[in-house]
């Protein structure tokens, strides 16, 4: 008895340790990590190649005007917009058709059917990037706002400067209601433990992400992967571009950014379930995948919160080395109060609350829930809704 007291205090302590090395660590690892801002000087010019920006919209009648307004005040001196209107049942089309009348750099088509196989913004995507005549092509969402009038120029002039056959970027995200501040900001975490843009960045590692908010892609890097045709049933074609793009000894490359890009991707705790397990069970692809980013969240988000309450309980029980269980017990407490410390800085540099941190370990365990609930959506009989739209699993394989 007395080596597994000796075993759970030594686990305890060095739990401990380890939350006071990312309690120290949290702000200077984010601030090292590069971010694109508008400030940003390019080490070399950038020509201004004919850009194409490409967005696909399906019943966005409460974003699109605030996208499209974004994208057209940008001071990028050659671009042309196509927004590719998918089946859209509200104004979305009324206001395209407005909007577009009033600027020569703007064309909107419409979609009335989808055809069998295709998720629906990889058919709306193929549908506009074949009539773009840039060089570079850009893939904004419907519910995003460039938020400098320089983000088109800079990111041009960046993915030029890396080399990048496909640029994405990270955005900042719009965080307003309890469970946006409270889950969002660990989600998007989970992503990037495993797909950190260092290693996302270098060709010699397999990890491929992208972001689907913001993706500069060169056209003939496009053509050359096979377009949107061959990821046509993918719900989660940001990835799988970037898979095909490393696959095919491209450049990939991803920034963090900050003040270029904003979106609220969810407004209910509903749309973040559905939409994260969507996200989820492509971008790990397996049961094997999404297991170890479930073991690995809850026993890193998880283990203070657990040895907290062991060591309460046995003390409680009045244990035969209550020495050893006291020494347990306050190795737990600032196993707990660091792991407190290190989140609210993390909570505080995403743009969420600081006080948010306190709650992590519930954030982590609904985090949990819903790598959990993306293992369903794995099964043969499996639907995905998305964007209105239902999908099969068995059809829409990634």
């Amino acid at each position: 008895m007395n080596t597994l007291t000796w075993a759970i205090l030594i686990f305890t302590a060095g739990n401990a340790f380890e939350w006071l090395l990312r309690a120290l660590l949290t702000i200077r690892v984010w601030r090292s990590q590069f971010h694109l801002r508008p400030d940003y000087i390019p080490e070399t010019s950038s020509v201004a190649q004919k850009l194409s920006v490409v967005v696909a919209a399906k019943d966005e009648e409460d974003n699109i005007e605030a996208c499209v307004t974004s994208i057209l005040a940008q001071d990028y001196p050659n671009f042309e917009l196509i927004v590719v209107d998918d089946r859209s049942t509200d104004r979305t089309a009324e206001i395209l058709e407005r909007l577009a009348a009033d600027d020569p750099r703007m064309s909107v088509y419409h979609i009335e059917e989808l055809p069998e196989g295709w998720c629906g913004k990889n058919h709306a995507m193929q549908h506009g990037i074949t009539r773009a005549s840039g060089e570079w092509v850009c893939m904004t969402d419907a519910d995003c706002q460039l938020t400098s009038p320089n983000t088109l120029s800079l990111t041009v002039a960046r993915a030029t400067e890396t080399s990048a056959d496909m640029y994405s970027m990270i955005p900042s995200l719009e965080l307003h209601s309890f469970w946006e501040r409270l889950l969002q900001p660990v989600l998007g975490g989970i992503l990037m433990i495993w797909m950190p843009p260092k290693k996302v960045n270098r060709p010699e590692t397999p990890q491929a992400y992208a972001n689907g908010q913001f993706m500069l892609i060169r056209k003939d890097a496009w053509q050359a992967i096979g377009t949107h045709e061959a990821i046509r049933g993918s719900l989660i074609e940001d990835i799988e571009l970037a898979r095909r793009i490393k696959a095919a000894d491209k450049r990939l490359w991803v920034d963090a950014s900050d003040d270029l890009l904003s979106t609220r991707m969810y407004t209910s705790r509903q749309q973040i379930n559905k939409g994260w397990a969507r996200i989820y069970r492509g971008a790990f692809g397996s049961l094997w995948g999404l297991t170890k980013a479930f073991i690995v969240l809850i026993a890193r988000g998880l283990t203070p919160a657990i040895m907290l309450t062991i060591a309460i309980s046995s003390l409680a029980a009045g244990p035969e080395r209550p020495d050893l269980w006291r020494w347990t017990l306050g190795f737990a407490i600032a196993g707990q109060t660091l792991q407190w410390a290190a989140m609210m800085q993390y909570y505080h540099v995403l743009r969420s609350r600081w006080r948010y941190g306190l709650l992590y370990p519930v954030a982590c365990a609904w985090s949990g829930g819903i790598l959990l609930a993306a293992k369903t959506l794995l099964r043969k009989g499996a639907t995905i809704t998305w964007r209105g739209t239902d999908y099969s699993s068995k059809k829409h394989k990634t």
